[in-house]
């Protein structure tokens, strides 16, 4: 299908390797004629997405330092072009010491991955402002069930980052028609969440879990933000759309519940 990207301005969070969502769009938006502004946060990572994606615009942008923030909607107001579309797919959480109970989530890092992972939707979001075009479409990547995940103190994170993007939404609606939402899809085969300690096994049994019993594949995840970056989701707006095979309505699923009931 034609989402009518070309010659349309995206900036994109997040690429980091083959695997990652954010790469997917935009190689997706890439191909369809679309012009890329990528973000990465350290001179590494800038090496290796260049060599990803080289027809790219790329800058630095650590979105914990405000004047890395601040620069880059400067530089993008330099451009002199309308950015059309902003994906943000930021996500960290300091997992060096395992995944321990939440009570004994500590403040530094809890505080550290919410800037990360959730308050930088708004900053970058702010600092774009002045350069989106007045239809916009702002999309975040979140997860499919913020209270069941096993990602320790992540949840709550993206918790914050569901309800910012209503916030957000709002907030730009009163002097324009720019679009925010988000897209909450389930365990993925991506880097990122290899990092996470005892991931495979949570992977594993989403997998058995799903109407289909195939996991989600990052493409299918990247073809529904591709959706709301275009005008073809114009009515969407405020909104976190579940993408996730079906999971979130099988958790009694008939061979799962007989393989625990057997084994108790």
């Amino acid at each position: 299908m034609d989402f009518g990207f070309k010659n349309k301005n995206f900036v994109i969070s997040g690429v980091a390797n083959r695997k990652s969502v954010a790469y997917f769009v935009a190689k997706s938006l890439s191909e369809s004629g679309a012009n890329l502004i990528l973000t990465v946060q350290s001179e590494d990572h800038l090496t290796k997405v260049q060599k990803l994606i080289p027809e790219a615009l790329t800058y630095i942008v650590d979105v914990e330092n405000s004047d890395d923030i601040s620069n880059f909607g400067k530089e993008i107001s330099k451009l002199g072009r309308k950015i059309d579309g902003f994906l943000h797919s930021i996500a960290f959480a300091n997992y060096s010491e395992g995944i321990k109970p939440f009570h004994e989530t500590k403040l530094e890092d809890y505080l550290q991955a919410t800037n990360i992972s959730s308050f930088s939707l708004v900053a970058l979001s702010n600092t774009l402002r002045p350069s989106f075009s007045e239809d916009a479409s702002i999309v975040t990547v979140s997860i499919s069930d913020t209270r069941a995940t096993s990602y320790g103190y992540m949840g709550p994170i993206k918790a914050s980052l569901d309800a910012t993007v209503a916030y957000l939404a709002k907030s730009l609606s009163a002097e324009s028609r720019i679009r925010c939402n988000a897209v909450c899809a389930g365990p993925l085969k991506t880097s990122a969440s290899a990092g996470i300690p005892g991931y495979i096994n949570n992977y594993l049994f989403a997998q058995s879990l799903t109407l289909r019993k195939e996991n989600l594949k990052t493409a299918e995840v990247a073809n529904t933000i591709s959706f709301l970056l275009s005008s073809l989701s114009s009515g969407i707006n405020a909104t976190g759309i579940k993408v996730d095979a079906g999971m979130s309505c099988n958790h009694f699923d008939a061979d799962v519940v007989n393989t625990v009931a057997n084994n108790l």
